[in-house]
């Protein structure tokens, strides 16, 4: 490669002028410019978005939706063989999912309904209602959520139960050989579980948006004669209506799939759609039958769903 000199003129001792020659290397090619953060992450953003998306959607796939892909596939795949939608004829027409059905929505609707008054009322007790220990139960709601549900069903056993404190407190007091207290083991139990289980639920959201309530225009509103009864109405529950549409959403989608606490209370007369796909699956080994059930289970918990994120965006929670 040929090289390049420049001259360089410079006086000399005696004041003539000496040139000196320079050898400045071979000449050099175009350099590539150095990337700079700008030109790097415009090179990142040649990589399409699809790109991005697929190590989340192959666990997603992995993990969830080929264990759903299989329960759909047996949901029609009768024990004759072949593929048909008889399984879901048969299942629905029996009477056991019917009534399973039924058993599952009104508990599921009554326990909704109890967390959200009970919810609500012990919300406004924490947020505007001073008490010693006030801040610690409201942390304690947050805690109450991590809580199993056969813990809550547990409890309720050691208080309610044949052999619990109360009954036993009932004969001792009044010596009778058994007590008076044997709900548990009825769709009454079970709504009283769900409502306990639940209703912290509903106060999480009903505290946030308490706490950002101007405690002024309930001051205004008292100042200017309103009874609590029209505060309430009038200024906490317009406040109060997005968490309580998202929260009681939430608690009635939770309240169709559960199936700990109607297991650990015992009893055996309430059978709700989870309950029916674990003994049509476990006890009398209907595989497709377990399955169409299964089925409808999710494309109901999929519809509140949509109807709870719906409600969530049109109220602004």
């Amino acid at each position: 490669m040929p090289s390049a000199a420049t001259a360089d003129v410079r006086p000399g001792p005696s004041g003539s002028r000496s040139v000196l020659k320079r050898r400045t290397g071979p000449i050099a090619g175009p350099r590539k410019p150095i990337e700079g953060p700008d030109q790097q992450q415009a090179g990142a953003r040649r990589i399409p978005r699809f790109v991005w998306a697929l190590p989340p959607v192959a666990v997603l796939a992995l993990v969830f939706l080929y264990p759903l892909a299989l329960v759909v596939q047996q949901s029609v795949s009768p024990d004759e063989g072949g593929t048909s939608l008889a399984p879901y004829g048969d299942v629905f027409a029996s009477e056991s999912f019917r009534s399973a059905l039924t058993t599952t929505v009104w508990l599921a609707v009554g326990s909704t309904a109890g967390c959200l008054v009970l919810g609500f009322v012990l919300a406004m007790v924490i947020a505007f209602v001073p008490f010693p220990g006030g801040r610690a139960v409201a942390k304690f709601i947050d805690v109450f959520l991590s809580f199993p549900s056969f813990l809550i069903t547990l409890a309720l056993l050691f208080i309610y139960g044949n052999a619990g404190m109360a009954n036993g407190l009932w004969t001792d007091v009044t010596g009778a050989s058994s007590g008076p207290f044997d709900f548990l083991t009825t769709p009454w139990g079970v709504l009283l579980a769900e409502v306990t289980y639940f209703t912290p639920f509903v106060m999480r959201p009903l505290l946030a948006a308490f706490s950002q309530l101007d405690t002024a225009q309930l001051e205004v509103a008292s100042s200017l004669g309103a009874k609590p009864a029209r505060i309430v109405r009038q200024v906490i529950l317009p406040e109060a209506l997005p968490a309580l549409a998202a929260g009681g959403s939430l608690v009635l989608v939770m309240c169709l799939n559960e199936f700990g606490i109607v297991l650990f209370t015992g009893a055996k007369g309430v059978t709700t759609l989870p309950m029916l796909v674990y003994s049509k699956a476990i006890l009398e080994s209907d595989y497709p039958a377990a399955c169409v059930v299964a089925v409808v289970n999710i494309a109901i918990s999929v519809g509140l769903y949509s109807l709870y994120r719906m409600v969530s965006r049109r109220v602004g929670a």
